[in-house]
């Protein structure tokens, strides 16, 4: 059932204090949460979401909270990004102190977390465990499904879950504002490293940069495992291939041709759009597509098409957090569009 009554919202945080999972909005996305110090209502996240176990999840943390009982110490570099950028969608990955289980990190020294902005959220937060405690919540969706930014999608991803009581309750906090999961920066190896961007997201590498004072470095093979960074994830059950703008027509008529139903999300209609199973109109401006992307994925999963085209993205900066969960969303792109017109 759907919740977010002052009420209800007291109600989720005492299921979660008594082992429960509950699902809650963040102005990211929905997340599925548990104490982050319970070491089974952590591991009934993986089970439910079918999540590999080394898999860290992210430890989310009311305002008040003190970071310090979560982690061995804060680089003033790591401050600096709290303060300009929480509450909000930034992770920072941190050495984790020693009496946090490393159930949250999948095993690693160091743990994701983070202070969301969602006013439901900060609610739950500071009513679970008088906001002194972690929720673990990565996104409320199957391992590698597209996120959810709704309550319905969470509850369309576990109707199991949900009825046989291992999610008590599903916050309903409307549609979320960014629509991404959040940026993540890995804190922890800043003597030898730097700042590492780990998954670019709405806060982008220049605000980053513009706070540090310093570059924001990409990933290296021995950075820190982190939630939504395998090559292939955010994906919908229906194959998804990115096509360039000049390519888009003609991949559309030669896929119809061969009798395949197409989905297309592009900036303008084409000439075919009266035969496509669906079509949704892609807006130009970054944070508005970033807010809208995963809805339109879960809606063109539902109308029967064999495939679902997404038109290219501009190039810059800006685009690097939608970038990188349609890459992955769309990981095997030209493999699935040769299949598809061969058979």
């Amino acid at each position: 059932m759907r919740l977010n009554s002052t009420e209800q919202i007291l109600a989720a945080a005492r299921a979660l204090e008594q082992g429960a999972l509950v699902g809650f909005p963040t102005e990211t996305v929905y997340g599925l949460g548990a104490d982050a110090e319970n070491i089974n209502a952590v591991a009934n996240i993986y089970q439910a979401k079918g999540r590999p176990s080394n898999h860290p999840v992210i430890v989310h943390v009311a305002p008040e909270a003190d970071i310090s009982y979560w982690v061995q110490e804060i680089p003033a570099p790591a401050q600096a990004l709290i303060d300009a950028f929480w509450p909000g969608p930034l992770t920072l990955i941190l050495k984790r102190a020693e009496h946090i289980p490393d159930a949250v990190s999948g095993g690693q020294d160091s743990i994701g977390i983070r202070c969301p902005s969602h006013p439901v959220a900060q609610a739950l937060l500071r009513a679970f465990k008088d906001g002194k405690g972690g929720v673990a919540a990565p996104s409320a969706n199957k391992f590698g499904h597209v996120s959810p930014t709704k309550a319905e999608h969470v509850i369309e991803e576990f109707p199991a879950e949900i009825a046989n009581g291992m999610i008590a309750a599903v916050l309903d906090g409307g549609q979320s504002d960014v629509g991404i999961e959040s940026t993540i920066v890995d804190m922890s190896r800043l003597a030898t490293h730097g700042p590492v961007l780990l998954r670019p997201g709405h806060i982008t590498a220049l605000q980053l940069e513009q706070v540090l004072g310093m570059a924001v470095n990409a990933p290296d093979q021995a950075a820190p495992r982190a939630s939504g960074t395998l090559e292939a994830h955010y994906a919908p059950s229906t194959p998804v291939a990115m096509v360039a703008v000049e390519d888009l027509e003609s991949t559309v008529n030669q896929l119809l041709i061969v009798g395949k139903r197409v989905a297309v999300m592009a900036y303008q209609p084409h000439s075919a759009n009266a035969q496509l199973q669906g079509w949704r109109q892609l807006n130009p401006d970054p944070i508005s597509y970033a807010h809208d992307l995963y809805a339109d994925l879960r809606e063109l999963d539902h109308v029967g098409a064999d495939i679902i085209l997404v038109e290219a993205l501009p190039v810059g900066r800006e685009w690097q957090g939608v970038a990188d969960r349609l890459r992955r969303a769309a990981f095997d792109s030209q493999g699935v569009l040769e299949r598809l017109l061969i058979n």
